[in-house]
């Protein structure tokens, strides 16, 4: 995998050649300035928050008066930095495809940071609630910082110019999404998105789903790529239409799935995996799902979540947790 390969797959790139085929977006430049808030390893502060955290019960009065508020003149006062002319574009953006978008950078959604949104969703309606989710995710960082760490070409790394991809909010079913590998401008590879979970419909419809996956990509993806050597996510909808979600490289930087790269790059072990009584092409794709409930995997992104005390007293979402906090606090002072 080589660096034009990965610049290749940034939506920028591939966007304006295959409109038609995907969910309506708007791309943004990202300002220096937002950059560098988004890479900021201070304390968390959402520009543009406007309403505090809702208390879900209200504290005792006795337990009001036993807390302290610092009046220490040293005490440093946290202040989020503004974007008013970029919050604007943003918000014009939003509101222009329908007022709920799903957010990423060049590459990468904060698939990682769903957990810590209000609603545990990559559901945006405002610039706070995208910072939110970019400032927590993992993807994102090394979207800035690492975006070729698995490229084998030693060339300088191009200058990048970084986007805010916001695409119009569609309630997707995650067991209508499949990952697509290509090699030679051959399909070689279907892959349940969703591989943790298992849905009877796939395995029930496997042979049409290939079949519908092939029609779409030999009359609107094959050829049509930058690269002979590609990887892209589709989501088939309850009529049977296929849209294009996303491209990605060829790689190890990819998520294989239900594959390892090994199979995919050398070629082994990926016949068809349908029985032969099924009227399928020699030049099938393997076609892999969850099998059975007993094959369920827990969510890849379990470990990048926080106890839900912690978020809970992150977000002030319990009063007396807050406030249990705050005598352990107190108490330890005095023991010292």
């Amino acid at each position: 995998m080589k660096k034009e390969h990965v610049l290749h797959c940034q939506f920028s790139a591939w966007y304006p050649l295959f409109r038609s085929l995907t969910i309506k977006s708007v791309i943004l430049p990202l300002p220096q300035n937002v950059k560098d808030y988004l890479l900021d390893d201070g304390t968390l502060v959402v520009s543009g928050r406007e309403d505090p955290p809702t208390r879900s019960q209200p504290a005792s009065d006795d337990e009001t008066e036993e807390i302290q508020w610092s009046d220490d003149e040293n005490t440093a006062t946290l202040t989020a930095p503004e974007f008013p002319e970029f919050a604007t574009k943003v918000q014009e953006a939003i509101n222009s495809l329908g007022g709920s978008v799903f957010p990423k950078l060049n590459w990468s959604a904060p698939r990682d940071a769903y957990w810590i949104a209000m609603n545990s969703s990559l559901k945006c309606k405002t610039l706070s609630d995208i910072f939110l989710l970019f400032k927590s995710s993992d993807f994102i960082t090394r979207d800035f910082t690492q975006p070729f760490i698995h490229c084998t070409d030693d060339s300088p790394d191009p200058c990048m110019e970084y986007g805010l991809v916001l695409r119009k909010w569609c309630e997707l079913i995650p067991g209508a999404e499949f990952r697509c590998f290509v090699k030679e401008n051959k399909l070689i590879g279907i892959s349940q998105r969703d591989y943790t979970q298992y849905y009877d419909h796939i395995s029930k419809q496997k042979e049409e789903i290939c079949r519908c996956i092939q029609d779409f990509f030999k009359k609107h993806i094959q050829y049509k790529f930058l690269d002979e050597d590609f990887v892209f996510d589709i989501y088939r909808d309850s009529r049977g239409k296929v849209w294009l979600i996303d491209f990605n490289p060829f790689g190890e930087v990819t998520d294989s799935l239900l594959f390892t790269w090994e199979e995919l790059i050398s070629g082994k072990n990926l016949k068809g995996d349908f029985s032969e009584g099924d009227a399928q092409e020699q030049d099938s794709p393997a076609f892999r799902c969850t099998n059975s409930e007993v094959t369920v995997q827990p969510s890849p992104y379990l470990s990048y979540r926080l106890p839900k005390d912690f978020v809970d007293l992150s977000t002030g979402e319990d009063a007396h947790k807050l406030i249990d906090f705050l005598k352990l606090k107190r108490n330890q002072q005095e023991d010292d």
